[in-house]
């Protein structure tokens, strides 16, 4: 057997073996159901990952497919893979390592998403360097999106910001406001230039978006800062907010975005009634 078919093959064993291991409760599915086999199905990767279902059985099959670093990167975040077993999926795929590695497991240390959850009336979120959303509160699931049913290789708020319809109405002056999130996002990207996955996602963009393929070559850039934010919820209407950011200490590749009700505005009533009208039952 040649070595190039040996490697495909290598690599949908690797694959087939991290999936077994990952119980669906770990990546927000339920249980149930008859199960052949431990772990995740095929269908339930490629759905996560977002991509089709026909060729992410190719790939365990071991046929000779071209990957990119894009979507070796959905897949480690789905499989949480660890930066050994990543820079492994990249060998095997012939893909050059990330230079830079996200935290892929999406389970966040109990206690940040403690701070989160304690934020009642804040919506609030976590994400990584790349601007992939890692964590969030009930408030940021009412106000801006679920964001536990958008496939996890595409949960990033660059992509919301700009594929998304429902996430782009919520901002009255979107194109002002996306700018600034584009060029606060080009910032970070200076730092990760060489990293194939970013090449990858900036390149799918700019074939999604007119917007962003437009602005993406101005090469404006923006530092984080504190600013007001004004939101147009579909059941509430205008909220208002002070928009806040803060580098988590354990972990500095993450970013703590917290969205407070302005005060005299009754944004936080609002959201305590929107709160109050979804309650989760007691169990």
């Amino acid at each position: 057997m040649d070595s190039a078919k040996q490697r495909y093959i290598e690599l949908g064993d690797f694959l087939k073996t991290r999936r077994a291991r990952i119980s669906p409760s770990r990546v927000g599915l339920p249980e149930g159901g008859r199960r052949r086999i431990p772990g995740l199905r095929r269908e339930e990767v490629a759905s996560l990952a977002g991509i089709g279902v026909t060729w992410y059985t190719w790939l365990e099959q071991g046929r000779p497919i071209q990957v990119s670093a894009q979507l070796l990167e959905s897949l480690a975040r789905v499989l949480m893979l660890d930066k050994e077993e990543t820079v492994h999926l990249y060998t095997l795929a012939r893909q050059a390592p990330p230079v830079y590695y996200p935290a892929y497991n999406q389970t966040i240390h109990p206690m940040h998403q403690h701070v989160l959850d304690s934020l009642t009336l804040s919506p609030s979120l976590i994400l990584d360097t790349r601007w992939n959303v890692i964590a969030w509160n009930r408030a940021a699931s009412l106000v801006f999106l679920d964001y536990s049913l958008v496939p996890i290789g595409k949960r990033n708020l660059i992509r919301l910001m700009f594929t998304d319809s429902p996430y782009r109405q919520l901002f009255d002056d979107w194109e002002l406001y996306a700018q600034g999130v584009l060029a606060r996002f080009r910032a970070a990207y200076g730092k990760y230039v060489a990293d194939p996955w970013l090449v990858d996602f900036v390149e799918e963009l700019r074939s999604l978006s007119k917007e962003f393929d437009r602005w993406w070559p101005m090469h404006n850039v923006e530092k984080e800062q504190e600013k007001y934010k004004i939101v147009r919820h579909p059941a509430l209407g205008q909220l208002d907010f002070e928009h806040t950011s803060y580098l988590v200490s354990d972990d500095t590749s993450l970013r703590l975005y917290v969205n407070t009700p302005m005060a005299g505005t009754g944004t936080g009533e609002k959201i305590r009634q929107l709160l109050g009208q979804t309650a989760q039952p007691v169990c």
